[in-house]
């Protein structure tokens, strides 16, 4: 199958799922595609922010804040932006109930609340280790993602608050607050029609259950060994976790490169 374009899940992906440091196979497999004129995207939950040492790969395309902002090198391919007012009123309700909450613009900032689930929740999912900026006017900003942290009975009270919004869960602490859909699939097809490339044309890499969606859209789909079990599941082929070279082994098992 000619494969032209590889997305590629950062955190626990590309870089080691163990310590956050990218392999040295991972770069050179990543020079050797880009060498070959495959196309490389970065499919993340992270905001643009934070991925200036992928850009340092040589990367240009970035699939953002889990869907919701993609931008190939100065031209934003996709976005969507939430409802200011909608934002409003959940960070009003937050203040009330004591919950954190992430806003992804370009950038990342919180609304300031503070303890130990948040902060192991930001480390596993953005590998930071302290607490982000606060923005007292990020309510004026275009956010295209807005994440609540909380555990299942906090969450029945935004669903019975917000009846018009979906809280999907995916990190066991951090939920997406949606109401328009956002996810990495969606992304994907934006950046393929950009592209004038097919889906069968392309390869996905992933290790979580947010995923899931990516993995079955594309031609290729392979799931890190580290990886949540049910992504592999729907996986083509599972390979060796990120600490163990698994983008490399897989790559190289399917002629990539």
């Amino acid at each position: 199958m000619g494969y032209k374009i590889v997305f590629f899940d950062v955190d626990g992906t590309i870089t080691n799922h163990k310590d956050g440091s990218i392999p040295i196979s991972t770069i050179e497999a990543i020079k050797t595609l880009k060498c070959r004129g495959l196309k490389v995207v970065a499919a993340t939950g992270r905001p643009l922010s934070m991925c200036n040492e992928l850009q340092e790969l040589g990367i240009e395309t970035f699939i953002t804040a889990n869907g919701g902002y993609v931008k190939h090198i100065q031209e934003v391919i996709h976005k969507v932006p939430m409802d200011k007012r909608i934002i409003e009123e959940v960070i009003e309700f937050a203040k009330i109930e004591n919950n954190g909450l992430s806003f992804y613009t370009e950038g990342f900032s919180m609304n300031g609340v503070t303890e130990e689930e948040i902060l192991i929740a930001l480390k596993e999912t953005l590998s930071l280790e302290e607490y982000p900026e606060t923005n007292p006017l990020i309510h004026k900003e275009d956010i295209f993602l807005l994440c609540l942290f909380a555990n299942d009975t906090s969450v029945e009270k935004y669903i019975r608050k917000f009846p018009h919004l979906t809280f999907k869960r995916w990190h066991s602490y951090v939920l997406n607050v949606l109401h328009e859909d956002v996810s990495k699939s969606l992304a994907i097809m934006k950046t393929l029609d950009f592209f004038c490339l097919d889906k069968s044309e392309a390869i996905a890499f992933g290790d979580g259950e947010n995923d899931i969606d990516m993995l079955e859209l594309v031609g290729l789909g392979i799931a890190m060994g580290n990886g949540n079990e049910k992504l592999k599941t729907v996986a083509d082929f599972v390979t060796k976790p990120s600490s163990e070279d698994g983008i490399d082994y897989a790559l190289k098992k399917y002629g990539i490169i």
